[in-house]
């Protein structure tokens, strides 16, 4: 009996993009994989204080929602604690919020003008 031919699938490295020539007109490589790290966050964001209403910016979970802070923590990168119209608490850096004004809730709104 003859022996089978065995076959292999291909190598996870074999869709790699190419590497660069080194030539100063080709622009940077970034390797997909790397994390981006904002520089700036460590000088945080002045004029925050606890109870103030403040928007979510950035990415991830609840970004652009409106929310309350808790709690200033300070530390290399400053962060708030901060709770969700929704009810939801969460940590975030002070560089990924912006203060909003206070707005009247719709009760007090609806009783002001009748």
């Amino acid at each position: 009996m003859r022996k089978r031919k065995v076959t292999y699938p291909p190598a996870k490295t074999a869709n790699r993009p190419a590497p660069a020539s080194g030539l100063p007109t080709d622009p940077p490589y970034v390797r997909p994989t790397v994390a981006t790290i904002d520089l700036t966050a460590g000088k945080g964001r002045a004029g925050l204080t606890v109870g103030g209403r403040v928007r979510i910016a950035g990415s991830g979970l609840f970004s652009g929602e409106i929310a309350v802070i808790e709690k200033l923590v300070t530390g290399v990168i400053p962060a708030a604690v901060v709770r969700t119209e929704a009810g939801k608490t969460r940590q975030v850096r002070t560089i990924d919020l912006e203060p909003v004004g206070p707005t009247a809730p719709p009760q007090a709104a609806a009783s002001a003008e009748a």
